[in-house]
């Protein structure tokens, strides 16, 4: 603290922003966003070491004074959020902590820099932690699926469209095709960081500032990929937190599928979730319950609406700054949050889960489910496709309501009665016995992206080589940061 007392920090009726005539009043605690915003305390600590350094690498704030703010914001680092006084924003309020352990002298820290740019700045900062957490989690959550994948290859269970047993497929087909999914989320994630990753500090209220400031340099301090180019677009927008909810949002959808068919197949006894994923009834004690797949489901709520909050909150706003965009914040927070956690439980669950083969295997074969491995078979015989359809339907028609699947003279009864001749003029009985097996007729579909054991493999080895390269990437990029907050302190210390 200077000897010279501020009088801007010291009147209970006075912001170190807002002075005596705007300070006051019944609504100074409905302005205020300092609770929610312990949130980028951190990030605006680094924000403003960055600044500050710039500002005397050019020759704008005079070494000593920048030595003096570092010292300070150390303090208030050290102090804790829960330390700082009352204020508008967090912003502010480190400012004014600044300013009381310095003096006047400190209320040089804001040359060259508005709120609006500097706010901009420390959700971008923020955010990007947030998504790298969640690109971690999801890199995890894929190499789980995989594992099951190629633990499960040749476990058959029952596939369904409308809810009805369609054909049968493997646990480890129905894996990959979340991992699939959850590859795609990875990927909308990682081109949103990209437009996350910009600086917008140096753009000042909107109309930029006539100080000779370095974006680039603040940039690299604060490990920023490049700069944001128009001055009134790096203040105002908030399109990059759009993108992140969005994906978000399709992440925690992708996320509420799975748990629907976990859910499902618990009901019908075809998974038995770990204990540490399920829950007994308080009344009901022969109960277990996928209730944390239940939250999955209905945490996707939390996403979905994050987004429309956003949206909502950003559709009426003109250029450039308006304080509407102090709610725009903790849609996204609240919905990468929510979905975080989501992926860490749905892929725990499913892959500590006990995959019972016997039930799966007799649970495929209901329903007919291997009528289309019959269809295909005629099919290959040279019989066009919707005769053999015609005559699959016809059999399935004839069935009793204890039967899944006719026989083999049942079917040749009705290909001669569709075809003018018996099944073995087309195909043998070995092959037809074959395709009406759940297990074989997984095995025939051996086309790319099948459920085959073998087609499987190819499957998880390729989704392996991807998911390497997404790891490489999520852990390139989190060294960049770690490589600037480094190459930041280093820089602050040759003042301190």
């Amino acid at each position: 603290m200077s000897d010279g007392e501020d009088p801007t920090s010291n009147a209970d009726d006075e912001t170190v922003v807002r002075r005596d005539r705007f300070a006051g009043g019944p609504a100074r605690s409905f302005l205020s966003s300092l609770a929610d915003d312990e949130r980028i305390f951190a990030a605006d600590l680094a924000v403003d070491r960055a600044h500050v350094v710039m500002l005397a690498e050019q020759g704008i704030v005079d070494d000593e004074t920048v030595g003096e703010i570092l010292a300070a914001l150390d303090d208030v680092e050290g102090a804790g959020h829960a330390a700082l006084s009352d204020g508008e924003d967090v912003h502010e309020a480190v400012e004014s902590a600044v300013i009381d352990r310095v003096g006047p002298e400190g209320g040089k820290m804001h040359t060259a820099r508005s709120r609006n740019d500097e706010v901009a700045a420390c959700i971008r900062y923020r955010l990007r932690e947030d998504v790298l957490d969640l690109l971690s989690t999801l890199v995890g959550a894929r190499e789980q699926l995989l594992a099951v994948a190629s633990e499960q290859r040749e476990t058959v269970m029952p596939g369904y469209t409308h809810l009805q047993p369609a054909q049968p497929t493997t646990v480890a087909h129905w894996a990959l095709s979340y991992e699939q999914a959850l590859q795609r989320d990875t990927g909308r994630l990682l081109d949103a960081y990209e437009r996350i990753n910009q600086n917008p500090l140096g753009s000042a209220a909107f109309a930029g500032t006539p100080f000779e400031v370095d974006r680039e340099r603040t940039a690299e301090l604060l490990g920023f990929d490049s700069v944001a180019e128009n001055s009134m677009d790096a203040s105002a927008t908030r399109d990059f937190m759009v993108e992140t909810t969005s994906a978000v949002a399709a992440l925690a959808t992708t996320l509420s599928s799975l748990a629907e068919d976990v859910v499902v197949m618990a009901s019908k006894d075809h998974v038995e979730l770990d204990d540490d994923y399920a829950s007994t009834s308080s009344i009901m004690p022969q109960k277990k319950n996928p209730d944390t797949l239940e939250l999955v489901r209905g945490r996707t709520g939390d996403a979905t609406a994050g987004l429309n909050g956003l949206l909502t909150n950003l559709k009426g706003q003109p250029r450039a700054y308006n304080r509407d965009l102090q709610r725009a914040g903790r849609h996204a927070w609240d919905a990468i949050d929510s979905v975080t956690d989501s992926v860490e439980v749905a892929a725990g669950a499913v892959a500590t889960a006990d995959w019972p083969a016997e039930t799966l295997e007799a649970a495929a074969g209901e329903g007919f489910a291997t009528a289309t491995g019959v269809a295909d078979l005629l099919a290959m015989a040279g019989v066009p496709f919707r005769t053999a359809h015609e005559v699959v339907a016809e059999a399935a028609a004839g069935l009793d309501a204890d039967e899944n699947a006719p026989d083999y003279e049942a079917l040749s009864a009705v290909a001669e009665d569709v075809l003018g001749e018996p099944l073995s003029e087309y195909v043998e009985r070995d092959a037809v016995e074959r395709a009406l097996d759940p297990t074989e007729s997984v095995a025939m579909r051996d086309s790319r992206g099948g459920p085959a054991p073998a087609a499987v493999a190819e499957q998880v080895s390729r989704a392996k080589e991807v998911l390497a390269t997404h790891r490489e990437t999520v852990e390139s990029r989190r060294d960049a940061v770690e490589r600037a907050t480094d190459r930041r302190q280093t820089e602050a210390s040759r003042y301190v």
